[in-house]
């Protein structure tokens, strides 16, 4: 028998073998290289076998993780992508509803806005005030039935502390399109007498003396000035303040989505160019 020491001399560790001894005539001992007294040994691996299986079990566990790895990064890459592509749709459905309510406003608010000509706001004093003749209107009594009532006319007239002229006062631009003459024109109804009593009211508290804030044209093409107008300044910032601000969520969503993948693309790139 060979002691583990001559194994561990020849590279080969000792429990890793068994011996099996075969009995041959002198004239083979030489060829045996192991062989004492005409026996031949031959080193065979006792866990060979169970090695092999080892070494199968670890290379197929090994290459079980990188297809783990490999199908989480594509469920990753692909959920990336399904959120990226929700984002764009929702920046864009934020810049095309934005341009949407501009075109709206632009055709009501800001028309009407810029159609105004009583764009100087001054201190008007109230010189007369005055309830004249009733003035005939209609109202909507059901489909295609139109019936006739009245309206008691208020006059108003009031001195233009900037430009010191004498000019009539109306309500808003939308009574100065129904009735110039009248300072406020109510909506018709069949109740003449609520109508009047409405308009009694009104020239209770426009007494004359009395100082009001009103809008003058400037340049002088009408004569009449208005206490209020439909859409002043502020009218026209907030209408316009909301759908800039969905605009601009909209362009910085997709900004930086465009922006992830760009810097994506290069994350990439130089890691492939480390490899």
């Amino acid at each position: 028998m060979l002691s583990d020491d001559a194994f561990t001399g020849l590279g080969v560790p000792a429990n890793k073998f068994v011996l099996t001894g075969v009995t041959s005539n002198g004239s083979c001992s030489s060829r045996g290289g192991f062989g004492v007294s005409g026996k031949m040994f031959f080193v065979t691996g006792a866990k060979s076998a169970g090695g092999a299986s080892s070494g199968g079990g670890a290379t197929r566990s090994i290459y079980q993780k990188f297809r783990d790895v490999d199908l989480l990064d594509k469920k990753t890459v692909t959920a990336l992508k399904a959120g990226e592509d929700r984002a764009i749709l929702l920046g864009l459905a934020m810049v095309i509803v934005s341009i949407m309510m501009y075109f709206v406003l632009g055709i009501t608010i800001l028309r009407s806005y810029a159609d105004s000509v009583w764009t100087e706001e001054s201190v008007c004093i109230v010189v007369n005030s005055t309830i004249m003749a009733d003035v005939n209107c209609s109202y909507s009594c059901g489909s295609d039935c139109w019936r006739g009532s009245k309206y008691p006319c208020l006059q108003v007239y009031v001195s233009v502390n900037t430009t010191g002229r004498l000019s009539r006062l109306s309500h808003n631009e939308e009574s100065w399109d129904s009735n110039f003459e009248c300072f406020y024109v109510p909506k018709c109804q069949k109740d003449t007498a609520a109508m009047h009593h409405m308009i009694v009211n009104i020239s209770e508290r426009l007494k004359p003396h009395q100082q009001v804030p009103c809008y003058y044209d400037p340049s002088d093409q009408q004569e009449s000035a208005l206490l209020t107008r439909l859409y002043d300044h502020s009218a026209v910032f907030y209408s316009l303040f909301w759908p800039s601000c969905m605009l601009t969520g909209g362009i910085a969503i997709i900004f930086m989505v465009k922006l992830t993948q760009y810097l994506s693309i290069m994350c990439e790139q130089v890691v492939k160019i480390k490899r």
